[in-house]
């Protein structure tokens, strides 16, 4: 009988115990998801900053070419309105060209220049 009693009085508390549990990780879930809410919103902000960027890195690309600068040895990447012209020219007037018509496209707000002319026989 005290073995039975002791087994009940066991079998109480482990149901306390997870009913405790799981009440409280029912109000960590909810505040998971209050907090998840405000996530997709900077995510689709983080998303759409990425996707001006790019977008700017192919303009910056498109007024070099149209401007005579070949950009096969170029990366161009922006962030924020700043640009970086990395990579390499066939002659060394066109890294300042560029870096001109870098600054002409709208929505650049900075060039860095990191252009160097490219080697004889470099491909």
């Amino acid at each position: 009988m005290k073995v039975i009693r002791t087994f009940k009085l066991m079998a109480g508390a482990v149901i306390t115990v997870i009913s405790v549990s799981a009440w409280s990780q029912s109000s960590d879930s909810a505040a998971a998801s209050t907090s998840s809410s405000t996530a997709p919103t900077s995510h689709a902000s983080a998303k759409a900053a990425r996707k001006a960027n790019r977008a700017l890195s192919r303009q910056v690309l498109l007024a070099l070419s149209h401007g005579g600068i070949t950009t096969v040895h170029m990366n161009v990447s922006a962030k924020g309105g700043a640009v970086v012209l990395a990579g390499a020219v066939p002659d060394s007037s066109l890294i300042e060209k560029a870096g001109d018509l870098a600054k002409g496209v709208s929505g650049v707000t900075g060039v860095k220049n990191d252009l160097t002319v490219l080697e004889v026989g470099a491909q």
